[in-house]
């Protein structure tokens, strides 16, 4: 089945990595059939200070706003089977790991872990409270999966955006796409970058 797949941008700081997300998304077309996108107001704001852009309108992919129920990927009979959200805010990830369906992004999680589908969270937090690492238990437990914006240095990357891709590339490792990257113990990879 060819992937249908929604990624979700909160309003966590982080806006490096749903770009970079994105654009290598956009890189592999060839893997997916649909690639959606949902923004929250904040997730708008942080690209724009973090960034200095508003670029994220110059993708050429479906966008849904925050409170668009009439979303396909708001129903399981739309057969979206992969979500990822990135950067993934606490608010959101408390939200999903409680079943609060109060927006898009939320209730498409839910979709995704009701059809026991692949939800990957890129949380971006530090340090993490009590309650953060709890609602991690519950969305594991639920079958999802938490990837933390937690970058590696094994390839000695150089830019901010090598830093930023190592994790990205990691999400696309667990979201199960086939990505040129840098491989332990292999001594090759391509760029982070590329």
């Amino acid at each position: 089945m060819a992937n249908k797949i929604v990624v979700a941008v909160t309003g966590a700081s982080g806006s490096v990595y749903a770009k970079l997300l994105i654009e290598k998304l956009l890189a592999l077309k060839d893997q997916w059939q649909e690639l959606s996108i949902v923004m929250s107001d904040n997730a708008k704001e942080v690209w724009k200070t973090e960034l200095g852009n508003e670029d994220y309108l110059n993708y050429p992919l479906k966008y849904f706003t925050k409170y668009d129920f009439s979303a396909p990927f708001a129903s399981g009979s739309a057969k979206y089977n992969l979500m990822i959200v990135a950067p993934c805010s606490m608010g959101t990830l408390g939200r999903i790991a409680n079943g609060i369906s109060d927006d898009l992004v939320t209730r498409a999680a839910d979709v995704v872990l009701k059809e026991r589908r692949r939800l990957i969270l890129m949380v971006r937090e530090a340090p993490y409270n009590l309650i953060h690492i709890k609602n991690m238990e519950a969305v594991t437990l639920a079958g999802g999966i938490i990837c933390p914006a937690t970058p590696s240095f094994y390839h000695k990357p150089g830019t901010i955006e090598e830093v930023a891709m190592t994790v990205v590339d990691r999400v696309l490792d667990l979201a199960g796409l086939n990505v040129t990257t840098f491989r332990w113990g292999s001594g090759e990879g391509s760029s982070p970058a590329q």
